[in-house]
């Protein structure tokens, strides 16, 4: 199993150095290189899963022993996948590098994505950023070969602690759900007291942005002050859904704290905490991708990183409430409201 694992890691690392040649001349230089350029559209490279899902739901209570009738969907699926559908439905046009096998799964995946108006060729630009998104404690554990390279991470508690752990041959870091609390707050700040030596550890080691997803509890953003995912935001080409975002959302947070996360460097380490807000659950699955694809839009359509991050969080909700993996419509009006109302309630719990 550690074999195909490493070449498995091989190739990812192989996509993220800088090429040993030149490109050739048919592909764009990427826009981000070049100071002359006054409006850029980042085109985000997404590397990961695509496969089918298949959702078995019985219709009566199951008995053992007999049939139980039932419905069964296909539905397209795979982390990577969602996360750039998600970001189609946002107006961002991402590139996906995968494998899909040359059967019905494929044919059906293929056949969805094309009809998405999303493109099957992918072409390598280097000197962007990239984002790792850790899916499972096993795989979180792999970021050790590839740490150096990756600019942002989105883990949960216990991922957050696996790479850490990964990357501390002699500290070990650990993770232990509360079990009760009288309150959100108090939730939150013994989340914190847990997991900011993992969170710290990571930034001393090369990551600059990380996300760590909390369920019900929110989303922890831990950064150095001033860190900027991409060269300047404010020149990424709007999409008609970031325009209306940035429309609702402006004024919002940041403009009442002195914590600026677009400008100079700064040695400080920033924490804030971002909330959930309540939903209607009918099914989780979908929801951690909605949240990644919905940040990456974020910022690739010109807003700043915690506004990205509440629109993820907006856009996860919005997940929940849905059976699909990725909602069929997402209105870009409800999705403005719900990430201001996360803003509004989002706060800085840590900076020096």
């Amino acid at each position: 199993m550690a074999e195909p694992a490493g070449r498995r890691m091989e190739a990812v690392r192989r996509h993220l150095l800088p090429p040993s040649a030149p490109p050739p001349p048919v592909l764009s230089p990427n826009p981000l290189s070049s100071l002359a350029v006054t409006v850029v559209e980042p085109s985000p490279v997404i590397i990961g899963g695509m496969v089918l899902d298949i959702h078995a739901k019985p219709s009566v209570p199951p008995h053992p022993g007999t049939t139980v009738p039932g419905m069964v969907k296909y539905i397209s699926g795979g982390v990577a996948r969602n996360i750039a559908e998600c970001m189609s439905k946002l107006g961002t046009r991402p590139f996906m590098i995968s494998v899909v096998g040359n059967d019905m799964a494929g044919d059906f995946l293929l056949k969805y994505w094309r009809s998405a108006g999303l493109c099957t060729e992918v072409a390598y630009e280097s000197g962007v950023p990239v984002l790792f998104e850790p899916v499972s404690v096993v795989k979180s554990r792999r970021i050790e070969p590839i740490a150096e390279y990756i600019t942002c991470t989105s883990p949960n508690e216990i991922e957050l602690v696996a790479m850490a752990n990964a990357l501390s041959p002699s500290v070990k870091y650990n993770f232990h759900k509360m079990e009760q609390c009288k309150d959100k707050a108090e939730a939150v700040e013994y989340l914190f007291e847990m997991l900011s030596p993992a969170m710290f550890f990571l930034l001393e080691n090369g990551i600059k942005l990380l996300i760590v997803t909390l369920g019900s509890n929110g989303v922890f953003i831990c950064c150095k002050e001033h860190t900027n995912f991409m060269k300047d935001q404010r020149k990424c080409k709007q999409t008609p859904f970031s325009t209306q975002l940035l429309e609702k959302l402006e004024g919002s947070f940041l403009s009442n704290t002195p914590v600026n996360l677009c400008g100079e460097r700064s040695s400080r380490t920033c924490v804030f905490h971002l909330p959930a807000i309540s939903a209607s659950v009918i099914s989780l699955t979908g929801a951690g991708d909605c949240l990644v694809g919905g940040v990456l839009s974020g910022l690739c359509g010109g807003l700043d990183i915690i506004r990205s991050v509440a629109v993820g969080v907006a856009i996860a909700k919005a997940s929940v409430e849905s059976e699909a993996n990725i909602p069929d419509n997402i209105c870009a009006a409800s999705v403005a409201d719900d990430a201001k109302r996360i803003l509004l309630s989002a706060k800085k719990l840590w900076c020096r």
